[in-house]
């Protein structure tokens, strides 16, 4: 049980680009989101006393040499590495250091500097069998057999098929979700896209894995982005009342056995885990889905945003597709999800989403989002997944 309680103070976050692009190493992306969220702050390097740092893709101890970038303190960092969930994961552990007492002011941290071309799912070379998501990929293979498309697409192409079958849910209405989301990163100058789509130009793209075009899956992407978050008496102290956006519950969860029995992929692919994290937020926080204004949640493929809609209990099950359908999830409607662009725009460099996520909805909090903000936006939530597995789900109040 927590005995404190937590706020972040300072968010910062490098614009996300195409792999390659870029002439920068994963230590010099840190540096400038990392320095990007102090300076929010207002806050020294040197009062900082514990850093997570989120990575996927670079060699143990990534977390000290993009730490050093800020200073050499001597503070403990953590190398955190928890799939796509890794961001937020860095971010759990910081909230837990400040609420559980330990500490009064940590840095959570998160970069990738990834490779173009798609996912390998978790598999070194294609093997599956050695792979940490050797069980998921098993469920789907005895229910759908195994294609040549990317991995990932392809867990989330057959879970977005499920749902067709099973609820009616159509092509068009997965597209939605991509033409929503890229509608919404034209506004964000941190997106690695922003070009806007229609449906039927989403519909038109490549094919990745039917139903599953390009222009609703999310892209590798290089970027990096922080989060401060501190103590009330650290508030108090340093005057930060102005910046301070507060964590009011915060989850994690892994698989269960609900994730394989079924033999589903929409189960396989963290439906339950997200189901069951947001039930604990709900009930840690005293606060629902009703009392909810935006929302960043993991579309890394359009279908996994219907399928979090309805974990997170915004609608029924097999709803979904209607939900997006009828503008509930974009200005104007009950909720504004993704006004970053969500993964399937803005980008999706793992071990930065996660906290990508927050900064969002901390600018979205105050105010500060310029032309993609929220009306009135008080109360935020964060979803954030990985496959083999974890889901963490995030409310902040301003």
């Amino acid at each position: 049980m927590k005995s404190h309680k937590s706020y972040i103070v300072g968010v910062g976050m490098t614009k996300f680009e195409k792999p390659e692009s870029r002439d920068w190493q994963y230590w010099d992306m840190a540096k400038e989101a990392g320095t990007a969220a102090l300076a929010d702050a207002g806050v020294d390097y040197g009062l900082v006393e514990q850093v997570p740092v989120g990575y996927c893709f670079q060699a143990s101890t990534a977390g000290q040499r993009a730490a050093y970038e800020l200073g050499l303190s001597g503070v403990p960092v953590y190398n955190v590495n928890n799939n796509c969930a890794t961001g937020s994961t860095a971010l759990m552990m910081a909230r837990q250091f400040v609420e559980g007492g330990i500490s009064d002011c940590v840095l959570a941290l998160g970069f990738e500097k990834m490779k173009r071309g798609a996912l390998g799912g978790g598999a070194d070379g294609g093997d599956f069998k050695t792979s940490p998501v050797a069980r998921h990929y098993g469920i789907m293979a005895a229910g759908h057999g195994f294609e040549m498309s990317p991995p990932t697409a392809q867990i989330f192409g057959n879970a977005a098929r499920e749902h067709m079958e099973r609820y009616g849910t159509t092509a068009a209405q997965l597209a939605a979700v991509g033409a929503k989301n890229h509608r919404h990163s034209a506004n964000n100058p941190n997106a690695q896209f922003q070009d806007v789509y229609s449906v039927e130009d989403i519909l038109a793209a490549k094919e990745i894995h039917a139903p599953l075009t390009k222009l609703q899956c999310s892209p590798t992407s290089d970027g990096a982005a922080a989060a401060l978050v501190v103590s009330e008496r650290f508030v108090v102290a340093h005057g930060l009342h102005d910046k301070a956006v507060e964590i009011v519950g915060q989850a994690m969860t892994t698989d269960t056995e609900e994730s394989f029995a079924s033999g589903s992929c929409i189960d396989v692919v963290g439906k339950p885990m997200t189901a069951a994290a947001a039930r604990r937020v709900y009930e840690d926080s005293g606060l629902g889905i009703e009392d909810v204004d935006v929302v960043e949640l993991h579309d890394c493929f359009s279908i996994n945003e219907l399928l979090t809609y309805e974990a997170l209990g915004m609608c029924g099950d097999g709803a979904a597709g209607k939900l997006v359908e009828s503008g509930a999830t974009t200005y104007g409607g009950r909720w504004v999800v993704n006004p970053s662009g969500g993964l399937i725009s803005k980008g999706h460099p793992l071990g930065a989403t996660g906290l990508a996520q927050a900064a969002e909805l901390v600018w979205q909090l105050r105010g500060e989002a310029g032309p993609r903000q929220v009306d009135g936006a008080r109360v935020g939530l964060a979803h954030n997944i990985g496959l083999g597995g974890a889901a963490v789900v995030t409310l902040l109040r301003r």
